[in-house]
């Protein structure tokens, strides 16, 4: 009883900050758009243009974490691959803005981007037809990483497969994408991957005004998603999904078939972290097959751990956090950046083992409206 109660209570914290945190989310961003496009740049107010594509790239990678732990902090599975499923998602995007290139390209092909006239290709390989369109290139940044992650988890999660296995099995997924990438036949620009971006739906992706586009619109799809997640994780599902992270053998043992719970959560937390890779790259303005590679899965999952796991909004300010300190410590010391940042994590795993969201966990915002359900709860 004791366990349903904490389960219960936690529901309760999550829907009670979750006003909190899309109001401070929607106000920094409405203030620093606002204060790029409206104030002069001599004002001690004017946020950079190149501030604004920083925060919209922390986002990015908070909506990346959030994907994280929609797995890890809620049904116990360690992905060490998301990575993949973020540079996927991110290749879709890239190849719809090199397709929107045209003649403009380095070679002046109205059809073949500048690294295949470099590599002497003579025609559009089949999987680049359709990515003219961005109705298509969207429908692909669904479908290819969904159908990868369900594959992937259909295999693994009805052989039972769990803990540092699983976590091995899909960092070596990671590794192997990242190693076909690399290879100039496969079509994806190989070593230098895909750049030189010029428009979006026609817009000037350089411009100040689309670059506060970027950056809302990732602001916005961050909070949708939250939003989303927080809808599943208070559903039947999502009570499913918590009693297979604490005890799968008793889910099973009453009915539930738990490799389906899993499959689904998966894959729906592999299409949050390819939006993700679509969103960063237009506001890079780069994809590589360096993203694939499996120190980025790792430094994901620290992200989620800083912060605190299973609690959505925790993962989120733990990227934006970590990201920021990254951002700060490779300027100040820019030789030893890398220690600075190991102090960070070690110090919160040893005096924080519940991430910097578990000071908060069960403290209440007195102006928040409380919700009658989960006053009748306790």
């Amino acid at each position: 009883m004791s366990a349903i109660r904490n389960q219960f209570s936690s529901w309760h914290d999550l829907r009670e900050k979750a006003p909190v945190f899309l109001a401070v989310l929607f106000g920094i961003s409405i203030y620093a758009s606002a204060c790029n496009l409206w104030l002069p740049e001599d004002s001690m107010f004017y946020v950079s243009t190149y501030t604004i594509t920083l925060l919209g790239k922390y986002l990015c990678y908070a909506l990346l974490a959030l994907a994280v732990d929609v797995v890890w902090g809620y049904c116990g599975i360690l992905s060490l691959g998301h990575g993949a499923f973020f540079a996927l998602g991110g290749y879709t995007m890239g190849m719809y803005l090199m397709r929107q290139i045209g003649d403009r390209g380095v070679y002046g092909d109205p059809i073949l981007p500048d690294f295949m006239v470099f590599l002497n290709w003579q025609e559009l390989p089949w999987f680049w037809h359709g990515f003219d369109q961005f109705w298509f290139a969207m429908l692909a940044m669904l479908l290819v990483p969904g159908l990868l992650a369900f594959v992937f988890g259909w295999l693994a999660f009805r052989s039972r497969v769990a803990g540092v296995y699983l976590s091995i099995m899909t960092q070596a997924l990671t590794y192997a994408l990242m190693l076909a990438f690399f290879r100039n036949e496969m079509g994806f620009g190989g070593n230098n991957g895909l750049t030189d971006f010029k428009d979006l739906l026609g817009f000037n992706l350089q411009s100040d005004g689309m670059r506060v586009a970027l950056f809302l619109c990732s602001a916005l799809v961050l909070a949708l998603a939250y939003c989303l997640s927080l809808l599943i994780m208070s559903s039947r599902f999502g009570r499913v999904v918590v009693g297979i992270r604490d005890a799968e053998d008793r889910a099973r043992f009453i009915g539930f078939k738990t490799e389906n719970y899993k499959v689904w959560l998966f894959v729906y937390s592999a299409i949050l972290a390819a939006i993700a890779g679509a969103l960063y790259v237009p506001q890079v303005g780069i994809i590589n097959p360096g993203e694939f590679s499996p120190l980025n899965s790792i430094e994901v999952v620290v992200w989620v751990a800083v912060g605190g796991r299973g609690t959505l909004y925790g993962a989120i300010v733990g990227a934006l956090l970590v990201n920021y300190a990254k951002t700060r410590f490779t300027a100040v010391f820019p030789e030893a950046w890398l220690f600075a940042l190991g102090a960070l994590f070690v110090s919160v795993t040893i005096f924080l083992p519940q991430g910097l969201m578990g000071l908060f966990r069960g403290k209440k915002f007195p102006w928040v409206k409380r919700w009658k359900t989960g006053e009748e709860t306790r």
